[in-house]
């Protein structure tokens, strides 16, 4: 069974819907330890509620960037971790990290990759510059992490409909809605050997 590390740094939404499609029969996967870049944040208490290892790691407490990196690392392959999933994890990784698990990395954006990504977009940020830009749709994309900010190879994308009368909050929660589909799905290719890296394209194989 794929042994999963699930990064957060806020409340773990998608981190639960991972949850819920592992114990409804959706997904066949562990979540084996959850990492986040903060204490006290709700992610944390939804990994405890389902007795999954649970720990805080904060830049703070590192003298760099590295040792930072090298804690998270040592504690996914402590739990035999398969699979990084970057689930609202706010901290940038650098490529001493993404080495540490080749095409072993997935990130949820919540926008359709190439628009209205990479540096300063994200959270709720990215759906003011949506509607700043007046863009008709938006959505969300599944990538697997390379050395860049959002430029790894696409597994999924879902599009969303920007309406008239939006607001940032109300297009992040139909966003949202979408993640939560999302990133199981992704997921359980992967689990399912049904991906395959070609360059830039990500083949899911029949």
């Amino acid at each position: 069974m794929l042994k999963l590390g699930v990064l957060v740094s806020g409340s773990g939404t998608n981190l639960q819907s991972i949850i819920d499609s592992i114990e409804a029969g959706y997904l066949k996967a562990e979540v084996a330890v959850v990492i986040s870049s903060k204490k006290g944040v709700y992610a944390l208490e939804r990994a405890k509620r389902h007795n999954i290892p649970a720990y805080a790691v904060e830049r703070k407490n590192f003298d760099s960037q590295e040792k930072y990196e090298d804690k998270i690392i040592e504690l996914l392959k402590e739990h035999s971790v398969e699979l990084v999933v970057l689930a609202g994890f706010i901290k940038v990784l650098s490529p001493h990290f993404v080495r540490a698990f080749p095409s072993k990395i997935m990130n949820i954006h919540p926008s359709l990759i190439p628009s209205f990504c990479g540096k300063g977009f994200y959270g709720m940020k990215v759906h003011e510059a949506v509607i700043d830009y007046g863009a008709k749709i938006t959505g969300v994309t599944v990538h697997f992490v390379d050395e860049g900010t959002d430029t790894g190879p696409i597994i999924l994308q879902k599009a969303v409909p920007v309406e008239d009368d939006d607001t940032p909050e109300t297009l992040a929660a139909r966003v949202l809605k979408e993640e939560h589909k999302i990133y199981p799905e992704a997921v359980k290719l992967y689990s399912e050997g049904r991906l395959e890296i070609r360059g830039r394209r990500v083949i899911i194989k029949r």
